[in-house]
């Protein structure tokens, strides 16, 4: 029986470009994770593929899933997403499987029973960090931080993709990083807390042979969890901290 393997996090606290940098500089650790696949509603993103990244279907199409036997359909910041329960199981009859993604959908995976778990949650702020913004004395909103944090973010990635963005898409980068404070709020679930500012927005994870600064220090912390490893970087949240 393999493990099942979930790396969750907002969108755009850079899971995408850690496991792609996972896949380049530690092929020993990557090689045999077999990727969970989402059913989504949305539209693929530039350089994204059907059947890779997800299983990109009408809305239609994936609300009819809902009450079948071994799916799980849930509404994720706009879009619709499904996961594939028996899918999952029988593949983890012979490898690892890996999920990268959301924290609703990641959630979901944290109630798997009878596997490994090795579950990680990235966020853009450290543990320190929240609990120095939240002291009464520095009259800190912490869900406008949090959202603003992560509209700068999610700004920068798109106009990287898109260049001069449309109403639609600057509505659902609204929907994104609004949403990327209750999501915080789930982060004590996950056995392990890496804490990262470089999103997918930051150069830090290709501008240079190898990642630097955070983005260094997240892969690390990521590869010494899938070696069974108790990295320094990683961190255990209290629930009720966000």
């Amino acid at each position: 029986m393999g493990r099942l393997i979930v790396l969750s996090g907002p969108s755009c606290a850079g899971k995408g470009p850690l496991h792609t940098a996972l896949k380049r500089f530690y092929p020993e650790l990557a090689s045999d994770l077999r990727m969970v696949v989402l059913y989504n509603s949305r539209e693929p993103r530039p350089a994204e593929e059907d059947g890779i990244d997800y299983h990109f279907r009408p809305r239609t199409e994936i609300e009819a899933l809902r009450g079948r036997d071994g799916f799980v359909v849930m509404d994720v910041r706009g879009d619709l997403q499904a996961l594939d329960l028996n899918d999952l199981r029988e593949t983890l009859k012979t490898h690892d499987v890996f999920f990268e993604g959301n924290p609703f959908v990641g959630g979901e995976l944290l109630k798997v029973e009878g596997v490994g778990l090795v579950s990680a949650f990235l966020a853009p702020l450290s543990k320190e960090e929240i609990l120095y913004l939240k002291a009464p004395e520095r009259k800190v909103d912490l869900q406008a931080f949090v959202t603003d944090v992560m509209r700068r973010k999610l700004l920068r990635r798109t106009q990287k993709q898109k260049g001069i963005l449309s109403l639609k898409e600057l509505e659902n980068i609204e929907k994104r990083c609004g949403s990327a404070y209750r999501e915080l709020q789930d982060a004590w679930r996950f056995d392990h807390v890496i804490p990262n500012h470089d999103g997918e927005d930051s150069e830090n994870w290709n501008a240079f042979y190898y990642p630097v600064a955070d983005a260094r220090k997240a892969l690390m912390a990521f590869a010494a969890l899938l070696r069974g490893e108790t990295p320094e970087w990683a961190e255990k949240w209290d629930e009720g901290m966000v």
